[in-house]
Formats: structure tokens, C-alpha cells, sequence
């Protein structure tokens, strides 16, 4: 079968979304079907650059290219699933979230724009009419799926992505660190990590790996820290490679990921397959799904020195850590998480 998967790109951005399709496609690919990638080089500001993304989406011919017939389509993002076809199905990541759970947040610029709530009805009507077209419709976590229901009534099942070669991970020590690999931005909030570092014990530490969306930023914190007089208890990797991560998960105490409402987040599961307990926040949405509270991780107030205190419970308690670590890796082994499942059910 011809598949193409459809999926919206920011230029000079590469996240889960990306590691999300690519292994999509070499999993289709495996399988013996002719698997495509479309992306949509997507910009929403100003405002009617958002509309203009909308309409060339709905404007796409993706019938088939070059005298080959797409048989299937798989969507995953906005606007992309906008794009019509007659055998869609829909792998939603999440929908364009300043116009729905960000509305009311710190994090959303849509509603400033001078017509930002005619703009969230525009996307809500869209919204509405492309996915209830669709035979088939999953999200990639509970999470994802709620929205859905609140915003738009509309039912979806959900299919958890695989980590990225997930029989790799391994699991080495308990370690004399924390780790929190993330791309460095406002909404996985390593300043919330900073802060709660100055209600710890002088011997704490925490790593962190990933890029900064924006230098200033991550300078930024970098002051933060010296402010509060934690950079000794930080180490900033930036980017690693695959290998570096796996290593760093088999020999860390515990993964920390406070992320605000994650729609997912690999960051979970690559933990407990590394056998490792999760320190997450109430508010981290797709956490919350893996992580149960003093089982398998902890699960906080958003709060710095409520933070604090738990790392340097945990920091002072190495049974308590390897016993979260032994019960996570038990959790997701359970959970089903495979290749075959999302593609048998996608297909």
C-alpha cells in the first residue's frame, strides 16, 4: 500500500514530532509498505499567516504524485490533517494548542493578535469538520484525547508512541545525579529545577541535556542559577547523541520532567525502560499516565521548594530510588507499547 504521512514542519525546530514520523515511516516501511513523508512548513504568526497555512492545506492535491496513487493518508498534526483525502486516518500529537488548552495560559500568543478569537473559531470549525470526517481517529496519550472531548466532543482512541529503538535502553546504576533531558524552553520549565536546586542539600545535582529553542533564554537561566547560587548543583550537556543519552538514563538516580501539560512525552517511558522512577508535576499532563505518586516516581505541586524537598528526600534515600526505578520498569513493560499496535491500528 501507498502511505503518505502528513505532518506540519517548523523550520529550524526538531522535537518528538519528528522522531515521531520518522519512525512512523520506517515502521510502515518494515512492513512492506511504500511509506512517504508531506510535511507543511507551518507559521502562525503574524495572524494571517495562520490562515494562509489553512487554506494551501485545504487547496492540496495529495491524490497521488508522479503516477503513483496514495492509497492512505496518516495524519498527525495541524493544519496538515486538513489536507483532504479519501482514506484518512489520524495520529494526533495535538492540535494547535494555543487555541485550545493554552487559551487562558501564559504560554499562548494567539490571543493577543487583533483578531485571535475569531481566529480560534476559524481553527475550531476546521478542526471540527476534518477530524469527525475521519474513519479512524487516535491521539498519542489520554492527555491528547481529553482535549479533544472538551474542545471538540469528539471520541479517539489512543496508541502511545514507541520510543525511538527502545529494546536499547538499559540500565546501569543508581547514580549521583538527576537527569532532565529536554529541549531547554519555557514550558518544560528547567527554571521551576533551578529554583527547587535552592532548597536542596548542597550535594544535589541535576543534569540537563537538550538544546535551547533560544539562546537568550538558556543564558537566561544560566543567571538564574548563579543568582540563587545552585551552579554548582548543574551541569548543561546541550545536545547528546543517542548513545550518550542511553548512558546517561542507566546511570542517573532518578529523570525529572516537570513539563507543563505535556501532550506525551517520551522522556516517561525512556526512564522506565531504563529502570528509573519519574519526579513529575500534577500539572504535567501525559507524566501522569505513567507516573503514580510514592509507586513509581513522585508526583508534585508545581511549586519550587515542594520540588526541593522531594529531590532531597529521594537524594537521601537510594532504596526508595531503586525501588521507584524497579517498579517502573515493571509498569512499562506492561503497557503494551509496540509497532505492531499502532500500525494494526492505524492500517
Amino acid at each position: 500500500m501507498n502511505i503518505a504521512v502528513l505532518n506540519t514542519q517548523i523550520p529550524f525546530c526538531t522535537g518528538g514530532a519528528e522522531v515521531l514520523a520518522e519512525d512512523l515511516i520506517c515502521s510502515l516501511r518494515e512492513r512492506g509498505h511504500q511509506a512517504a513523508l508531506i510535511t507543511v512548513p507551518f507559521k502562525w504568526y503574524p495572524q494571517q499567516s495562520l490562515v494562509d497555512s489553512i487554506l494551501a492545506c485545504k487547496l492540496m492535491d495529495i491524490d497521488g504524485f508522479n503516477g503513483v496513487k496514495i492509497d492512505k493518508v496518516i495524519a498527525l498534526k495541524f493544519p496538515a490533517w486538513l489536507m483532504e483525502h479519501s482514506d484518512k486516518a489520524l495520529w494526533i500529537l495535538h492540535q494547535h494548542r494555543t487555541a485550545y488548552e493554552l487559551w487562558d495560559t501564559k504560554y499562548n500568543d494567539l490571543a493577543s493578535m487583533p483578531d485571535g478569537q475569531r481566529i480560534r473559531d476559524l481553527i475550531f470549525g476546521q478542526d471540527n469538520a476534518a477530524i469527525s470526517g475521519c474513519r479512524k481517529v487516535y491521539t498519542i496519550s489520554q492527555n491528547v484525547s481529553g482535549r479533544l472531548l472538551k474542545f471538540n466532543h469528539l471520541d479517539s482512541g489512543v496508541l502511545y508512541p514507541p520510543p525511538r529503538s527502545m529494546e536499547k535502553f538499559y540500565h546501569e546504576e543508581y547514580g549521583d545525579y538527576f537527569f532532565f533531558p529536554s529541549r531547554i524552553t519555557p514550558m518544560k520549565r528547567q527554571e521551576l529545577v533551578i529554583e527547587a536546586l535552592a532548597y536542596c542539600s548542597p550535594g544535589v545535582r541535576v543534569v540537563f541535556a537538550g538544546e535551547a529553542d533560544d539562546g537568550n533564554y538558556l543564558e537566561g537561566l544560566k543567571r538564574r542559577a548563579a543568582e540563587l547560587e545552585v551552579t554548582e548543583k548543574i551541569m548543561w550537556l546541550g545536545h547528546i547523541t543517542d548513545e550518550d543519552k542511553l548512558d546517561y538514563y542507566a546511570r542517573c538516580l532518578m529523570v525529572i520532567f516537570p513539563a507543563y501539560d505535556e501532550d506525551y512525552g517520551y522522556i516517561t517511558p525512556e526512564a522506565m525502560l531504563s529502570s528509573k522512577g519519574v519526579v513529575t508535576l500534577t500539572d504535567s499532563g501525559g507524566s501522569l499516565e505513567f507516573v503514580t505518586d510514592d509507586e513509581n516516581g513522585c508526583v508534585v505541586r508545581p511549586e519550587a521548594n515542594l520540588l526541593g524537598e522531594q529531590l532531597d528526600r529521594i537524594w537521601s534515600d537510594r532504596a526508595l530510588a531503586t525501588l521507584y526505578g524497579e517498579n517502573a520498569v515493571e509498569r512499562i513493560a506492561g503497557m503494551g507499547i509496540s509497532w505492531d499496535r499502532v500500525i494494526g491500528s492505524l492500517l
